[in-house]
C-alpha cells in the first residue's frame, strides 16, 4: 500500500486558526488506528492560501478551512478503504 502524504500548512495563519490543534488530532489518530508506517506526515511553510485556511493537502489534493471540528470526517475519508477492507476479511 503507498503511504498516505499528508502536508499541513503551518504557516502563522493557518496554525493559528487550527492547524496548531489539527496536528496534534491527526497524530493522535495515526497512533490510534497503527497508521504510521501508512502515512507521512509533513509541515510546510505558508502555502500563500491564507484567506482560504487552515489548509491541509492529503496525495495532492488541497483542503481548506479544515478544522479541529471537522479534521476527522477528513481522516476517515481517506482511511476508509483501510476500515473497510479489515472488516470485510475473511481468513
Amino acid at each position: 500500500m503507498k503511504k498516505v502524504q499528508i502536508k499541513m500548512c503551518m504557516g502563522s495563519s493557518c496554525f493559528s486558526r487550527g492547524n496548531n490543534k489539527n496536528v496534534e488530532i491527526i497524530e493522535k489518530f495515526i497512533q490510534e488506528n497503527n497508521l504510521s508506517a501508512k502515512v507521512d506526515l509533513v509541515g510546510s511553510l505558508c502555502m500563500n492560501k491564507c484567506s482560504r485556511g487552515p489548509v491541509i493537502v492529503v496525495n495532492g489534493k488541497e483542503h481548506f478551512g479544515v478544522t479541529p471540528d471537522s479534521i476527522l470526517d477528513l481522516l476517515r475519508f481517506y482511511f476508509k478503504e483501510k476500515k473497510h477492507a479489515e472488516q470485510c476479511d475473511i481468513h
